[in-house]
């Protein structure tokens, strides 16, 4: 006869240690120090359950009496890093709050590059993901839309800056990567692009470069892409 599967069961719903036995050593806030300190200095790839158990000192076969699955413990991570935000009290500018509470998402993914990999509605019920979310919404209360729609908004918006730091993480990246200088790389792109450009077989695009006035404004560039997320659904 099969066994039967194990019931469903969210991180939050168990207790802090499976079974009885004496205190638990370790708290999950611990654990998921741990495995935070791991992924910052090494990538998201290089956190395991045996190297947070090794970063503790404990036996991996002991760490599954607090954390069941790897997915409980990327969400332990989540919801740690989510501490971080500084949730003020709205100031009645529903617009300059989300737009605060955006520019402080995309510093915290870049003080933890591994965050866009684990950035997912899956993940979007713990603690302090309740916590953000309620800050969000209350931030809101002054614009007249359905709360779904509110939602929704505060989803695109996390939206826009997870893909938006996502790249500029892996140009950072790539960069390093470089055999030479970033400034050779793009002036090796330049030219290439020049030339196709130079051939007449992109009209629409020839047109676009020539009202070009210089290098993109990364920082104006983010602030638009959110003030647009935020027109999407409200416009003043």
């Amino acid at each position: 006869m099969t066994g039967r599967a194990a019931e469903p069961e969210v991180i939050w719903a168990r207790p802090e240690r499976a079974g009885r036995g004496p205190k638990p050593a370790y708290s999950r806030n611990d654990i998921a120090a741990a495995a935070v300190r791991i992924a910052d200095a090494d990538g998201i790839d290089a956190v395991s359950m045996r190297r947070v158990a090794g970063e503790l000192g404990c036996g991996t076969m002991s760490l599954y009496n607090y954390v069941p699955r790897k997915e409980d413990l990327y969400e332990l991570m989540v919801d740690a890093v989510s501490a971080e935000y500084d949730l003020s009290a709205p100031s009645g500018d529903w617009r300059a709050d989300l737009l605060d509470v955006a520019r402080q998402a995309r510093a915290l993914m870049h003080r933890h590059p591994w965050m866009p990999r684990l950035m997912s509605p899956v993940y979007g019920f713990s603690p302090n993901a309740l916590r953000y979310l309620e800050h969000c919404m209350a931030c809101l209360e002054p614009v007249d839309l359905p709360a779904g729609t509110k939602m929704e908004l505060i989803a695109s918006l996390t939206g826009v800056v997870t893909f938006y730091v996502a790249n500029e993480i892996a140009s950072a990246e790539r960069t390093r990567s470089l055999p030479w200088s970033e400034e050779q790389e793009q002036g090796m792109r330049i030219a290439y692009l020049v030339s196709r450009i130079s051939t007449g077989e992109y009209p629409h695009l020839a047109a676009a470069f020539a009202e070009s006035t210089g290098p993109v404004d990364l920082e104006a560039a983010f602030e638009r892409a959110l003030g647009r997320a935020l027109d999407g659904f409200v416009t003043d």
